[in-house]
C-alpha cells in the first residue's frame, strides 16, 4: 500500500516536526498501521489516495464496538491525523480525510497522588540492607523531589547533576532539555546510592555516565521503574494504584496545594500548555472539597452521623 521509505519519512516527521517522544512516535506508527490493515481487509488493498472520511469513521465505530476506551481512541486519531498531514505535506494526496474528525469527549481524569506521609511509609520500607536499598530510596525521592517521567529518571547523566546549584538538567519530550531543581534530600539519597552501591559496581562500557543502574552494570528500563513502585507500594500497605508516574503527580499537588505559582510548576514539569499543567488546581479543589466533607462540623456527612447516633 505504502512504500517501506515512507514509514521512515513519516516517523521522521512525528519526531522532528512534531517533536513527539520515542514512545508516542511508536505508539502513533502501530495506530496508523492498524488502521491501514483494517481499510486492507475491507477494500483490498485501496490506494491511500482514496481512502475517504467515511473510511475512518467506519474504523472509529470499530473500535468503539472493541470497547476501546475513549483516551485510546483520541490518540489514535491524533496518530491518524497526523498521518494525513505528512501525506499531504508529501504531496501523497491531494486532501485530508481526517480534517473534519471529532475526538472523542473525554472527562477530566484527575490523577492519583500521595500524601507526604505515605511517600515517607514508602521509603521507609525500603529494606536498606539489601544491595539496591540506597538506589531504590534515590529513586523515589528523585522521582517526588523533582517530579520527572520515568524516561527522565532512567536518562538522567552524572554531567547533568549540578548538586553545587541545587538543580538537575533533564532530557523530556521530544529531546528538550530543562533545568529542574532538586532538593537536599534527595541529593542526599544519590550520593548515599553512589557511596553504598554504585561505586562498588562493575559498569559496562557505555553506561558510565547514567545515575541509576541496574545489577548488571547497565541503564535500569521502564518496566523496572514499574515493578519497583508497585512492589514497594504494596511493602508499604499502600491500597492506591501507585506508578513511577503517581510520584510526579504529589510533586505537582504538593506545589500547587502550597501556592506555588503555576506558570513555574508548569516550567519544572516540562508542560508545553499550561492547561496540561492546571489540572493540579482541580485536584487541589477536589482534595479540599473532600477535606471539608470528612472534617467540617456543617458537612452533610457530619450531620447524618451525629443524626444516626
Amino acid at each position: 500500500m505504502l512504500q517501506k521509505s515512507i514509514w521512515s519519512d513519516f516517523k521522521s516527521f512525528l519526531k522532528i516536526e512534531k517533536s513527539l517522544s520515542k514512545n508516542t512516535v511508536n505508539a502513533y506508527i502501530s495506530d496508523v498501521e492498524r488502521f491501514l490493515q483494517y481499510i486492507n481487509d475491507l477494500n483490498d488493498s485501496i490506494d491511500v489516495k482514496l481512502i475517504e472520511l467515511i473510511h475512518i469513521k467506519g474504523f472509529i465505530e470499530f473500535l468503539n464496538r472493541l470497547d476501546i476506551a475513549p483516551r485510546s481512541q483520541a490518540r489514535i486519531i491524533s496518530g491518524i491525523r497526523s498521518f494525513f498531514k505528512f501525506l499531504l505535506i508529501e504531496d501523497i494526496i491531494d486532501k485530508d480525510p481526517s480534517l473534519l474528525l471529532e475526538l472523542p469527549v473525554l472527562g477530566k481524569k484527575l490523577p492519583v497522588f500521595l500524601s507526604i506521609q505515605e511517600i515517607d511509609l514508602i521509603e521507609n520500607s525500603i529494606d536498606l540492607s539489601k544491595a539496591e536499598g540506597h538506589r531504590n530510596r534515590a529513586i523515589i525521592e528523585t522521582l517526588y523531589s523533582c517530579g520527572l517521567r520515568v524516561s527522565e529518571l532512567i536518562n538522567l547523566k552524572i554531567t547533568n547533576l549540578f548538586f553545587d546549584l541545587d538543580f538537575i538538567k533533564v532530557l523530556g519530550k521530544g529531546d528538550k532539555e530543562r533545568l529542574v531543581p532538586i532538593s537536599s534530600k534527595a541529593v542526599d539519597e544519590i550520593n548515599l546510592y553512589f557511596k553504598e552501591f554504585r561505586n562498588h559496581q562493575i559498569i559496562k562500557p557505555g553506561f558510565e555516565n547514567y545515575v541509576f543502574l541496574n545489577r548488571r552494570g547497565k541503564k535500569l528500563t521502564r518496566e523496572m521503574i514499574f515493578t519497583i513502585v508497585k512492589d514497594l507500594g504494596q511493602k508499604a500497605g499502600l491500597n492506591k494504584n501507585i506508578s513511577p508516574h503517581t510520584f510526579r503527580h504529589s510533586f505537582a499537588t504538593h506545589l500547587v496545594d502550597g501556592g506555588a505559582d503555576l506558570r513555574a510548576v508548569q516550567e519544572m514539569l516540562g508542560h508545553e500548555s499550561i492547561i496540561t499543567t492546571e489540572i493540579y488546581t482541580h485536584l487541589s479543589k477536589e482534595y479540599l472539597r473532600q477535606t471539608i466533607t470528612d472534617f467540617h462540623p456543617r458537612s452533610v456527612k457530619k450531620i447524618s452521623k451525629h443524626i444516626d447516633t
